[in-house]
């Protein structure tokens, strides 16, 4: 067995286990800057919960909408279709790993159906033309399947895979000397916001066909690789070249600004294992920077920061 295929196997195996624990780190609070708005008087944003997210308000992401409430945005989740309707009075959608009910509950193999409904994503195209800010972030296989034609809405081309780079890691450790493009989410409202950098916790790949800004660039050597069976790894399995992929991207459309970013966990905080000993996104001791990263995503889509 060859070195990834082995480390696949061991993978696999922690994996399964992983995501059956995985929960939200609801005490931790990482160091932020000066809030942005005084409490609950920021913009309205919606996390979607009504698309068998495997990320939710009150799950997964809690520990991002908490993050949020305190620089003073308005908080909720949403259980419902998404319309012109449902998108009144929102000023930021965040859509966090959505699925089809055909891959809910860890049916993570192939088909990959849309998560949304052609009326839904037109909608939502609607809602970002006319001014509204959109968060879109998609994981690994079957996550970003599930966003594909949400994201083609946008101008973002996923692929529905696995990004890992030449060594073999799925864990991308990113800065400004390298995976960084100039934008001004790095670089905040004031040098306390500043972000150096951030770490990436196993995701996906995607491009930007019709341009727009890079944010976060995959490492030189990476590739993206396509089971049928999400991480179930072996010799046929499929896979492409990572060059010139992103794992994170800003879009104008319209009067509205999009973010993509192609891992979840980033944007949150999460502990796994049987005593809930393993870190994973904000909380983790390597990642001191990505909760700023968040509250910059989020100002740069208030339209706090300059558009690209």
């Amino acid at each position: 067995m060859n070195r990834f295929l082995l480390a696949s196997a061991i993978t696999l195996a922690l994996a399964h286990s992983a995501l059956a624990q995985q929960v939200a780190d609801t005490v931790f609070v990482p160091h932020a800057g000066t809030p942005a708005f005084a409490p609950g008087t920021g913009p309205h944003v919606v996390i979607d919960g009504g698309h068998y997210n495997f990320h939710t308000a009150d799950g997964r992401y809690r520990p991002f909408a908490q993050l949020a409430a305190r620089d003073g945005y308005r908080v909720s989740g949403s259980i419902g279709q998404l319309s012109d309707a449902s998108l009144a009075g929102v000023d930021i959608l965040v859509i966090a790993n959505p699925l089809a009910q055909r891959n809910d509950k860890g049916k993570w193999n192939l088909p990959t159906p849309s998560a949304y409904s052609a009326a839904e994503i037109a909608a939502v195209r609607r809602f970002v033309e006319r001014g509204g800010g959109f968060l879109m972030i998609a994981d690994h296989m079957p996550f970003g399947g599930a966003i594909e034609a949400m994201g083609a809405a946008m101008g973002v081309s996923w692929i529905n895979g696995f990004a890992y780079d030449a060594k073999d890691n799925s864990i991308f450790r990113l800065n400004r000397t390298s995976g960084f493009s100039p934008h001004p989410i790095f670089d905040g409202r004031n040098a306390t916001e500043r972000v150096d950098s951030i770490v990436a916790f196993t995701g996906s790949a995607f491009w930007l066909p019709d341009g727009g800004a890079p944010l976060l660039h995959i490492p030189a050597g990476s590739r993206v690789r396509m089971p049928s069976v999400a991480w179930q790894f072996n010799d046929s399995t499929a896979s492409i070249s990572a060059t010139g992929m992103l794992q994170g991207a800003a879009v104008q459309v319209g009067r509205g600004r999009v973010v993509a970013a192609g891992e979840a966990a980033m944007f949150s905080a999460q502990r796994s294992g049987p005593r809930g000993e393993g870190t994973m996104g904000f909380n983790n001791p390597t990642a001191p920077q990505n909760a700023q990263f968040v509250l910059n995503v989020l100002h740069w889509l208030s339209g706090l920061l300059p558009p690209i």
